[in-house]
């Protein structure tokens, strides 16, 4: 068996009584680092998760506006503009769409579809 209080005395310059105070101190130590971070630890409200982020903020409010309200003696506003033309692509889907309903065969749909979108709008 090893008697280390001899061991100490024996080697020179170790003194038990400042290793213990050293080592209580370290565990003192490291006892309020430990303490410390629940200390100063955010917050959680009961049923919440430390790790779920915190919800987004609310969407701002809807901008309320009174609607125009029609005159009743001011004359109506109507658009003399043109609807605006169907693209080519639009076109021939269309005639092929009508040469299909109508029974026309592969070939004569296409040599329809091509005239109808060139005759068209």
């Amino acid at each position: 068996m090893i008697d280390y209080n001899r061991l100490a005395i024996r080697d020179g310059h170790h003194d038990i009584g400042r290793m213990n105070r050293a080592s209580k101190v370290v565990c003192l130590a490291a006892v309020v680092c430990v303490t410390a971070d629940a200390a100063f630890a955010q917050f959680i409200p009961p049923g919440a998760s430390k790790f779920n982020p915190p919800p987004p903020p609310p969407p701002p409010s809807p901008k309320i506006e009174v609607p125009q309200i029609p005159q009743m003696d001011a004359p109506p506003r109507q658009s003399y503009q043109a609807p605006p033309r169907p693209s080519f692509s639009d076109r021939i889907t269309n005639c092929l769409e009508e040469g299909a309903a109508a029974g026309l065969g592969p070939s004569d749909r296409e040599a329809y579809s091509r005239a109808c979108a060139n005759s068209r709008y």
